[in-house]
């Protein structure tokens, strides 16, 4: 009898766990006792999925771990679109209130002062105040800066009206004095900008039309390149001086050293203004200045400094980096190239960048493969390649947008991410870093553009939602950190976050204009079948076949100009196809691997 109750015992005891086990999922999700799920009740909306196969063989091949870490949790996935178009609508208001914020306090002045909401001109009680007076020029720069942006955000009234201010209240009859490289670039490229945009027999952004408009933005245009012109005359060397004075010329006591950047960005606004009017003489110029500075560089590396005398050739500052003082000129030749197909931009270009890969470029080889620390491109000595200190500047943050452009994603992604980290650690850019140190050398933020340059073309490269939470990121701490009583300010001290009284114009016609593409996928930059390219200062412009034809080749004088090259893509040097994309079962997992990204993060001194 004993062994039956043994029996009896074993079977009930075994029915009793069987039972429990068929409970334990349901058990499991009320008492939220399944590891991996999180618990029922409020919670963010459901993130739609990867595509079929995504997160499965790709995820194995990536490395990705059973449940991911904190760097996967957070940004793997894809990014819901309602909150995309959320923080769309938050970059639209971001601009708005700053563009709102000018006009009711500052225009017609150059700036709005965003602390005390009042305007800002140049400084005529201090000549030497080149900070501001290199790029205010009393011509209401930050309403002429913002033109294309209006239009992008298709606001066709706005921009009609500013527009139609811009014809009736600008003049560069000027006894002001300005840098030839910040008036090209901020107030030249956007009139460019402005009136391709509104003469385009395609519309993409709207109706941008203006009524009896009689090509009054680019005989402006003209006007502004005209007093320029004088910075190009009586240098030894063809390279102008870095200044100029709108009604009388180059001042007397004017400098005979300038960046490299600064005269050698002049080709994109200048060749566009050239081919419109069917005059040489601008884009003449501003390559034969171009060829200049390329004839200087070094022998043995091929580098070229970061400050010239225009009148010897000599290197007064022999430090060749990506950031100021050069970083334009590389993004120029590219970008001169694919804007006017002449094949010997496209030559420099590609020698300068392998240049730059031989020598500024330090790190392992790849950006998610194998051992050592993380690419980064750091300043050296432009005739030995020696490293000449331990900072980059935030301006470098443009460089892997750049890298976008001739398909070199792999080490863009590196680069860019960690810039990032560096905003993570600050939610800002200082103005200068010290990776050695991991501390600022120059700690403002003037609300800079080009870390949002980079995640908005890296973003439209790879489609990777890891850009758009880089997006958020920045967009969430330019409004808890630098949103004032009447726009937005510089940052004084990335640390402390003390604010400085000023919002300087590119924060409306790039910051803004980036931000807002980022999260606007159907916008016509993207769906109108047109193709555009940024300027250096963000300014929109179609990429047209006329802008490939120069009528006047055969009057330049012999040896100045070069064979056409095809329309095409470009094409680094040191890449085997030209858009060496991010594979697609990539797309929903991090583009950087999560141990090097920890490991950047750790160099930046995050963690």
């Amino acid at each position: 009898m004993r062994w039956r109750s043994v029996v009896l015992g074993l079977l009930l005891l075994r029915l009793g766990l069987q039972a429990l086990l068929a409970l334990l999922p349901a058990l499991a999700r009320g008492l939220c006792l399944h590891p991996r799920l999180p618990c029922p009740g409020p919670r963010p909306p459901a993130l739609p999925g990867p595509p079929a196969g995504a997160a499965g063989r790709g995820a194995r091949l990536w490395g990705a771990a059973a449940g991911g870490d904190e760097y996967e949790r957070r940004y793997s996935g894809a990014f819901p679109p309602q909150l995309r178009a959320r923080l769309r609508d938050a970059a639209r208001g971001m601009f708005v209130f700053g563009y709102d914020s000018y006009m009711e306090h500052a225009f017609p002045r150059d700036e709005l002062d965003p602390l005390h909401c009042r305007g800002r001109g140049p400084d005529r009680r201090d000549p030497s105040n080149l900070n501001i007076n290199d790029v205010l020029g009393n011509y209401s720069l930050t309403l002429i800066d913002a033109l294309d942006t209006l239009a992008v955000m298709g606001n066709s009234s706005e921009f009609q009206k500013a527009v139609k201010l811009v014809i009736d209240t600008v003049s560069f009859d000027k006894d002001s004095t300005v840098q030839v490289f910040e008036a090209t670039i901020r107030v030249l490229g956007s009139l460019l900008s402005a009136h391709i945009i509104i003469t385009d027999t395609k519309q993409p952004f709207g109706d941008m039309t203006i009524k009896d408009y009689d090509n009054e933005l680019l005989h402006l245009a003209h006007d502004l390149a005209v007093r320029l012109l004088p910075a190009f005359e009586n240098t030894k060397t063809g390279i102008p001086y870095p200044r100029v004075n709108l009604k009388k010329g180059v001042p007397p006591d004017s400098h005979n050293e300038t960046c490299t950047a600064g005269a050698g960005s002049l080709l994109v606004e200048f060749g566009i203004l050239s081919r419109l009017l069917g005059d040489s003489t601008f884009e003449w110029v501003a390559r034969r200045a171009v060829k200049a500075l390329w004839s200087l560089r070094s022998n043995n590396t091929g580098l070229l400094g970061n400050v010239v005398n225009i009148q010897t050739g000599h290197w007064v500052g022999k430090q060749s980096g990506l950031g100021a003082g050069s970083d334009s000129f590389y993004e120029y030749l590219l970008k001169s190239y694919i804007l006017f197909g002449e094949k010997e931009d496209l030559d420099m270009f590609n020698s300068a960048y392998q240049n730059i890969q031989n020598h500024l470029r330090r790190g392992r080889e790849a950006c998610n493969e194998g051992e050592g620390d993380p690419p980064l491109y750091v300043n050296v000595n432009m005739y030995t390649g020696q490293l000449m200190n331990t900072w980059i500047d935030s301006l470098q943050a443009f460089f892997p947008g750049l890298q976008v452009l001739i398909g070199d994603v792999e080490d863009a992604i590196c680069l860019h991410a960690f810039y990032y980290a560096i905003w993570k650690r600050y939610g800002a850019l200082p103005e200068r870093y010290n990776w050695q140190l991991q501390a600022p050398d120059v700690p403002f933020y003037p609300l800079r553009p080009e870390l949002v340059e980079s995640t908005y073309l890296l973003y439209q490269a790879t489609k990777n939602p890891f850009y758009l939470h880089v997006g958020m990121d920045i967009l969430q701490s330019l409004e808890k950190y630098t949103k004032a009583k009447c726009g937005y300010a510089t940052l004084h001290h990335v640390v402390d976050k003390t604010k400085e009284d000023r919002m300087e114009s590119f924060f409306l016609s790039e910051t803004c204009k980036y931000l807002y593409l980022l999260f606007d996928e159907e916008n016509p930059v993207h769906r109108s079948g047109n193709k555009f390219m940024f300027t250096t200062e963000g300014h929109v412009v179609s990429v047209d076949e006329r802008f490939r034809s120069s009528l006047w080749e055969d009057i330049l004088p012999a040896g100045e100009h070069s064979l056409k090259a095809k329309p095409s893509e470009p094409k680094a040097a040191n890449f085997s196809s030209n858009c060496n994309r991010v594979p697609d079962e990539r797309r929903y997992l991090l583009p950087l691997k999560s141990n090097y990204m920890r490991q950047i993060d750790r160099m930046v001194g995050l963690i």
